[in-house]
């Protein structure tokens, strides 16, 4: 049963709006292991609403709930010594809320896990080894 002070205490909490999510990224990527880090150069994260329609075509998203996150780019792997444009980790804040409102993990834990899973496509990296990261991160 609900009492009084439970109902008072979740009435007054709000989702993280665009930018205080987009400053828990921040903190979730300077919280990754230094020598990870130091790889990521050119990498741009950015926190959307959700994957644009583009985007939830071509990936056949049934719903634009069923992205957390995506990487748009050329792995490191693929663009050898050459320049290239920027990479991007897009981080999809309502899908991300809507996970986190199951309550089995925290926010932060949970942008730390999609934000090392997209980074690791732009270094090639295993599951293993994004878990690995994962676990140092804390």
């Amino acid at each position: 049963m609900t009492n009084a002070a439970d109902t008072l205490h979740w009435s007054s909490l709000a989702a993280p709006d665009a930018e205080a999510f987009a400053a828990l990224a921040e903190r979730a990527f300077e919280g990754l292991p230094e020598s990870f880090r130091a790889r990521c150069g050119d990498i741009v994260v950015r926190v959307e609403e959700f994957p644009d329609d583009e985007i939830a075509e071509d990936m056949g998203l049934e719903s634009p709930f069923d992205l957390l996150g995506l990487y748009q780019g050329v792995d490191r792997i693929a663009r050898g010594v050459e320049p290239a444009a920027p990479s991007f980790v897009f981080l999809y804040r309502r899908p991300i809320l809507d996970v986190w409102a199951e309550g089995e993990e925290t926010l932060g834990h949970l942008v730390t896990h999609v934000l090392i899973h997209e980074i690791g496509h732009h270094f090639g990296l295993s599951d293993a080894d994004m878990h690995a990261i994962e676990e140092a991160a804390g």
